[in-house]
């Protein structure tokens, strides 16, 4: 492990994580996503052991069998109701297992490099995370860390969020709208003080396409594990 992934992991233990695994994936043909096999593990699994230090890890989606038996289930409502009807039940369930943490990490399962990405952003952390041990709970002027991409675009399903901030807009959007079906993360977001974490493209890049697909775990996959490594070795570096 490289020693910047190390840091990460180690900078804040505190915390729970959503993990959104529940889309049709239509330009897949409705292939599951999730469970797409890289380096001889599911996508899920990679997503799952990314999150390995969370207090609890919540999965929205259909329940898959073969993962960790800690694992939460909980699905969106109504199913396929996008992004932010899965987050709202995935911190329902967080809530209603016990005291959140005050950070939740929030995660799509479709990022082949999800690994490293999510240290990349914990370790965005460190400046607001006071060294003399005080915790998470010392980020309130912070309401997230976003992953962005290349060309500056932001990723709301690969960040580091304040719970009782995300919980609140959650709340407040429900309000507003007749239920949360179809709303966007950025409709979501709008009114949270977010800080962007720029990534490299090897990072930030998903599964949408049969040719990302491809690229990803079929005649590709040893190509993108490289580039995932060069990343890392990149992030060690600085």
């Amino acid at each position: 492990m490289g020693t910047a992934a190390a840091r990460a992991r180690a900078l804040v233990s505190d915390l729970d994580a959503v993990l959104l695994a529940g889309g049709r994936a239509r330009r897949l043909h409705g292939t599951d996503k999730a469970m797409l096999v890289l380096d001889g593990r599911p996508l899920l699994a990679h997503a799952l052991g990314a999150v390995a230090t969370a207090r609890r890890r919540v999965v929205v989606g259909p329940v898959r069998h073969g993962l960790p038996a800690d694992v939460l289930w909980t699905r969106e409502h109504p199913p396929f109701g996008g992004p932010v009807a899965a987050l709202a039940a995935g911190l329902e369930a967080l809530s209603s297992s016990g005291a959140p943490a005050p950070l939740v990490v929030v995660v799509a399962t479709d990022l082949p490099a999800v690994g490293a990405a999510v240290d990349a952003v914990r370790a965005a952390l460190r400046p607001a995370v006071d060294p003399r041990g005080s915790g998470p709970s010392d980020t309130a002027a912070i309401d997230g860390w976003v992953a962005a991409d290349p060309d500056g675009r932001r990723q709301p399903l690969l960040a580091v969020y304040r719970t009782a901030a995300l919980a609140a807009v959650v709340t407040a959007l429900h309000g507003s709208r007749d239920g949360l079906d179809g709303a966007s993360m950025r409709e979501l977001l709008v009114g949270l003080r977010l800080v962007d974490v720029p990534l490299p493209g090897a990072l930030t890049a998903d599964i949408d396409t049969p040719a990302q697909r491809d690229a990803a775990v079929g005649t590709g996959g040893r190509r993108t594990c490289d580039l995932i490594a060069r990343a890392e070795r990149t992030e060690d570096t600085r």
